[in-house]
């Protein structure tokens, strides 16, 4: 009984050292990052304003610790009348965009945007959600409040975590994946986080991204 008593003790020692040291890095890597990228964000900004009318920024209402309402900042990829386009999708296509929240070949996406979304350069205004702590350099990736049903009886793990800018569904196929084994991978970093797993996940989702293997 003592040694079980131990065990968790140390447990959530380690635990708290891993939290600690991730917040660190992330703050510290998302400043750097933000500083060094500047001049892509401001190409970016550009490209985006003479593509199409809109904002170039836009705040997407996600779930975060604990299951809060976050905002996850992006660079807009779809027309401004994206919402009007979604009406008029054939019933085939929502029904595809509902079982998997995506849609191949998505006439909402601009042509800037869907470069961004197939090398991620639309999530670089995620690094200022790092920032803040609303999120982490990995984690799994936040939801929409509509996907919380897919995660079920996982959804409170789900939240128990800051949801991150990559993860480990990321880092082992992205969209590739069913919504199924995207969970299973969520559960999975959730069991076994570590400072060792972020850096394998950080590396492996380079390298993802260079071979747009799974790219959304």
């Amino acid at each position: 009984m003592a040694f079980s008593a131990k065990n968790i003790v140390t447990r959530t020692k380690n635990e708290r050292g891993y939290l600690v040291l991730k917040r660190i890095f992330d703050f510290i890597a998302a400043l750097i990052g933000i500083i060094l990228l500047s001049p892509i964000f401001l190409i970016i900004s550009i490209l985006i304003r003479r593509d199409s009318k809109g904002p170039i920024v836009f705040g997407h209402v996600r779930k975060g610790l604990h299951g809060r309402d976050i905002k996850v900042y992006k660079f807009r990829t779809m027309y401004e009348n994206s919402k009007e386009i979604f009406e008029n999708f054939t019933e085939e296509q929502k029904r595809e965009f509902y079982i998997n929240f995506k849609l191949d070949n998505d006439p909402r996406i601009t042509k800037i945007g869907e470069f961004l979304r197939k090398t991620s350069l639309d999530e670089l205004p995620q690094l200022f959600n790092i920032l803040k702590g609303d999120m982490s350099i990995v984690g799994p990736r936040p939801i929409v409040e509509a996907e919380i049903e897919k995660y079920g009886k996982y959804a409170d793990k789900l939240f128990s975590v800051v949801p991150g800018l990559t993860g480990y569904w990321q880092a082992n196929g992205r969209s590739d994946t069913t919504y199924e084994e995207r969970v299973d991978m969520d559960m999975y970093y959730i069991d076994n986080r570590s400072i060792s797993l972020d850096l394998k996940i950080i590396f492996k989702t380079f390298v993802s991204v260079i071979k747009k293997e799974g790219a959304i």
